[in-house]
């Protein structure tokens, strides 16, 4: 039978003064500090929200500045009353939803037709070999190199548009989806093939989530592309649009209107653009930001 521990074995393991006991808080040992990297995103986010508006009012400044002083531009306020006139007389709106439904369409199609090209061309050896010389060279195209053949083809309705754009979204994205999948750092893949893991369960586990930052950059890219094709695309035969607009707009020398046209293109796009960037941030908190 072992002799019971003595009060100088115990000794070593209890407090040896009370200086060491003030070094803990009163609520115990391990208190839960606030996290300093949420104080510094937020900090972050609201110092970049301020300088947006500093930027966002400068530029209106210059804006004015320059059509006030001899610049052939119309002012702000100019512009702001065109843009409710056209809006009162309906011809705004069923402009903005023209543009919005060819952009959203060709833009979606692209995405989603791209993922799984880009996904399968970065996993199989097989299947690079087979897209990738026909992306590349299609990719030196300009979608707009197209449009007139796309229009001898499909005619001079509202598919020959989206084609476009859907060609200017694809390209974009499916590079960035291949890249992705290709930079996936490979002791991460054999680690999860040492422990036992599928192909299947790498590609879901792994795989995907390392490349969906590649992803939806590539997706902002496309869409600042389905945005810069549209307004090509619906110069020619176009019977509504933001683009005939202002391609109507310059005939008359009407530079309120071709303004108001070039804001609400850049407002949408940067709407859209900024619910890519939310939900790049719900869908990779992981990933270490500045």
């Amino acid at each position: 039978m072992s002799e019971a521990p003595s009060r100088a074995d115990i000794q070593p393991y209890t407090m040896s003064s009370s200086a060491d006991r003030e070094r803990l808080p009163a609520d115990g040992p391990h208190p839960q500090k606030p996290a300093r990297s949420t104080r510094r995103r937020m900090n972050t986010r609201t110092k970049l929200l301020i300088l947006n508006a500093i930027s966002i009012v400068g530029g209106i400044a210059i804006w004015w500045a320059l059509a006030l002083n001899g610049f052939q531009l119309p002012t702000p306020p100019e512009v702001v009353e065109k843009a409710i006139q056209l809006w009162n007389a309906g011809i705004l709106q069923e402009d903005i939803l023209a543009s919005l439904g060819r952009v959203l369409a060709g833009f979606l199609l692209g995405s989603a037709a791209a993922i799984p090209v880009g996904f399968l061309m970065g996993w199989y050896t097989v299947a690079r070999g087979l897209f990738e010389p026909w992306i590349q060279f299609f990719r030196t195209i300009p979608p707009l190199a197209l449009l007139p053949l796309v229009l001898v083809l499909l005619g001079i309705g509202e598919v020959p548009k989206i084609v476009v754009i859907f060609l200017a979204a694809f390209l974009a994205c499916v590079i960035s989806t291949y890249q992705g999948v290709v930079s996936v750092d490979k002791t991460l893949i054999n680690a999860a093939r040492v422990l036992g893991a599928k192909d299947g369960t790498i590609f879901a586990r792994v795989v995907v989530p390392a490349s969906t930052p590649f992803i939806l950059v590539g997706m902002r890219v496309g869409l600042g592309s389905a945005w810069a094709t549209l307004v090509a695309a619906e110069l020619l035969a176009a019977q509504a649009g933001l683009g005939r607009r202002m391609q109507e707009a310059q005939i008359y020398y009407d530079l309120a209107t071709i303004f108001v046209g070039i804001v609400l293109i850049g407002i949408l796009g940067l709407v859209m653009d900024r619910l890519l960037l939310f939900a790049e941030t719900k869908l990779t908190g992981w990933q270490e930001r500045r």
